[in-house]
């Protein structure tokens, strides 16, 4: 590139000149931070300025280097090869929908793609910029053509022929040239006004709603600021070694810093950058998201608006901190958030949620207990389940010297001595939707169940291993021990449930856990922070934690995808591996027992009317998420939407037989019902689901199959294995 022409725009030669006459632009670590190189080409609309690299975002991109290159899990050398995957990835984190650029700006680019490794490692900032300038750029121009769209009036457009809109278009090949790129967005905004009018919206309502929509998106697009550019270079950089491992602006930084104080008052919910959108990850327990029961992970934020305002505001193609920014507000204010939900089939499909903000607080993310009574051919049995929607410790009140500082291991240390005095038979330990937390609360927790022995290690990339022990040779509870998780039990929840699987102190069941098996650290930049992966986790029976997670001794199916949800769906994820395992009990072997467990709860699933109707919502979700493009058919879209909207109502009114209620008559008196339960979450209380109370049958199938099951915590009879 040091021999191409600079012909850029005059607007971008006088701010060059007015930036070399102020002494802003200096020469640093051996290189002059140069002009737009690659967007030379670029005609930039009028209201645009491009951006530029500083030095100290230069200095942080060498340290970040450094460290990725030193301190990071993954061995990986920054060369030719990783320079095309950083090329790559950035440009799915700029345009991952292929709906910006062309083929003709791709091709412009393809001399940049195999020296980005050499000058990410130099601090050359200036090639990635100029990509992120022409991304802005090309942006800019297809918001303009979709505000021309509009101002030409939506009747201008026909639903009567067959046409297709790919929902998807990750995979599709670069439209070839600008002509192409039209065609596609014709076709977007009809199938954005199509999906209005089937809701009922009448031509002016939707007119203003899209030109508010694309407004909004353009006037983001200029005000775009270098340290935007930075970080998404950034963090298309460090996703190169793996998801976790992310550079956070100063900015950035103190929100981050201000989520890890629980001090945050918003709704409870961890959102992170998905393309255009933002996405919700995962709720915090306790937090308003969670109790209000209607956001879900993998949902993406369209619009937000606040209590006093009557008009939403569009956040797509925001900035992820600018969003939480909006989010955030002060306590007992109620937000509403505009989403396209997780199971949509059409980004176009929105529903809006309302959500009083407040504190998380720590004993709404407490432990509880309930027990469940059991009659079966003549038997009773009395199950106590301890639900545990995260892995608290209050530090402050540990530090200060408070006796009854809250914590997991003490609060779930309390609850069992209470079951105990209600002669349970044998306990469940309820750890879906938990989404990790406070380590030693995890190694602690596993103590409760077994003498003493270790709970989990800790490899980091000099292959140092780190064990945990529980050195108590207390046990709380000796009895039969079920393990429910989900999809969304990770981390701490991994690791608790790993180890009562190996030590044979209890069965797992549900579905695979996340696999978020690795430990990150902050480390201070000279400009922000990088988060960085420097350790994994393993089981004492030696298989990580990470992307495997943890695989349930009986399965039961989930409305989760786990194609969008979990480690095994990130980009990048580190593997499954394993080292040695470390000595540890075996209390009791499962498997003369295991597949008889197996074939009752199959039999029971498959007479219980509760389960069907959870495999046909599964079903449903699936045939959705199969769906890869749209008829813009204004008949065969509404055939379509009608008997989706039979089939979540058939659902819904069957459950509700079930419960001998009422049934709905129409899908809009089923949405106002769920925001009803919404508003009053104390009385919508579905802990003690269908699903626990498998958990239930699992355990009373446990001690009919085999009476002595006290076996389990006889000393005399445990002997030291391996876990191999």
């Amino acid at each position: 590139m040091t021999n191409a022409k600079c012909t850029s725009s005059p607007r971008a030669a006088s701010l060059l000149a007015s930036r070399l006459k102020q002494g802003s632009l200096a020469l640093a670590f051996g290189f002059l931070i140069t002009p737009a190189l690659l967007s030379a080409n670029v005609k930039y609309d009028s209201d645009f300025e491009p951006v530029a690299p500083t030095v100290d975002q230069a200095r942080a991109n060498i340290l970040i280097s450094r460290q990725l290159q030193f301190t990071h899990f993954r061995d990986q050398k920054i060369d030719d090869t990783l320079s095309g995957e950083v090329f790559d990835a950035y440009l799915e984190y700029l345009d991952g929908q292929k709906i910006y650029l062309t083929q003709q700006d791709i091709n412009r680019f393809k001399s940049v793609r195999a020296n980005l490794g050499s000058a990410l490692k130099t601090g050359r900032l200036q090639p990635g910029f100029d990509i992120y300038n022409t991304v802005q750029q090309r942006i800019i121009e297809r918001l303009d053509f979709a505000l021309g769209l509009l101002d030409d009036g939506i009747d201008q457009f026909t639903f009567e022929n067959d046409d297709q809109l790919t929902l998807d278009r990750s995979e599709a090949a670069w439209e070839e040239n600008r002509d192409a790129l039209d065609a596609l967005w014709v076709k977007r905004i009809k199938n954005a006004v199509l999906a209005q009018r089937l809701n009922g919206s009448d031509n002016d309502t939707i007119e203003e709603a899209l030109t508010r929509r694309y407004e909004s998106q353009r006037k983001r697009a200029v005000q775009m600021r270098s340290e935007d550019a930075f970080q998404a270079y950034m963090n298309a950089f460090t996703g190169i070694w793996d998801p976790h491992t992310s550079y956070f602006s100063p900015r950035t930084s103190e929100n981050f810093n201000i989520n890890m104080s629980l001090s945050l008052e918003g709704i409870g919910a961890v959102l992170q950058a998905d393309n255009e959108y933002t996405k919700v990850v995962r709720l915090v327990p306790g937090g308003p998201a969670a109790k209000q029961g209607q956001l879900k992970p993998a949902d993406r934020i369209v619009s937000v608006t606040q209590e006093d305002e009557d008009k939403p505001v569009n956040v797509i193609g925001w900035r992820l901190d600018e969003v939480v920014d909006l989010i955030r507000g002060p306590r007992e204010s109620t937000v509403t958030l505009e989403v396209i939900p997780a199971s949509a089939s059409d980004e176009t499909l929105t529903r809006s949620i309302d959500i009083t903000r407040d504190k998380v607080k720590l004993e709404e993310q407490s432990a509880s207990s309930d027990v469940i009574d059991l009659e079966r051919a003549g038997s009773s049995y009395r199950i106590g389940v301890i639900n545990i929607p995260t892995f608290y410790a209050d530090f402050k009140a540990m530090q200060a010297g408070d006796p009854n500082y809250k914590s997991t291991t003490r609060d779930v240390r309390r609850l069992i001595e209470d079951l105990k005095g209600d002669d349970v038979d044998g306990v469940v330990i309820d750890l879906r939707n938990n989404g990790g937390g406070a380590l030693h609360e995890a190694n602690d927790l596993v103590g409760l169940f077994i003498d003493e022995g270790p709970t989990v290690q800790i490899r980091n990339a000099d292959n140092d291993v780190q064990v945990l022990t529980d050195q108590d040779p207390s046990v709380v509870y000796d009895g039969p021990l079920v393990v429910l998780v989900n999809r969304m039990s990770a981390s701490a929840s991994e690791i608790f449930a790993g180890a009562i699987q190996d030590y044979g102190r209890g069965l797992v069941v549900g579905s695979q856990t996340f696999g978020k098996g690795t430990v990150q650290a902050v480390r201070p930049l000279n400009h922000g922070q990088l988060k960085i992966t420097q350790s994994k986790f393993y089981r004492v029976s030696g298989g990580s934690t990470q992307h495997k997670g943890v695989v349930p001794d009986i399965h039961i199916p989930s409305r989760i995808d786990k194609t969008r949800i979990g480690e095994d769906a990130l980009d990048r994820a580190l593997p499954w591996d394993q080292i040695e395992a470390v000595p540890h009990t075996r209390y009791y072997d499962f498997s003369s027992i295991i597949d008889q467990l197996r074939e009752n709860h199959d039999d029971r699933f498959a007479k219980s009317p509760e389960f069907r109707l959870l495999q046909q919502e599964i079903d449903l979700l699936k045939e959705q998420r199969e769906i890869t493009s749209v008829s813009l058919n204004e008949k065969s879209r509404k055939t379509y939407q009608e008997t989706l909207e039979d089939r979540q109502l058939t659902i819904a009114n069957t459950r509700r037989q079930l419960k001998d209620q009422a049934p709905f008559s129409t899908l809009k008196e089923l949405e106002d019902w769920q925001d009803q339960q919404a508003a009053d979450p104390e009385g919508n209380d579905e802990r003690l689901d269908f699903i626990v109370r498998e958990g239930g049958h699992i355990m009373a199938d446990l001690l009919e199959l085999d009476r002595r099951m006290a076996s389990i915590i006889d000393p005399k009879l445990i002997t030291a294995e391996t876990g191999q």
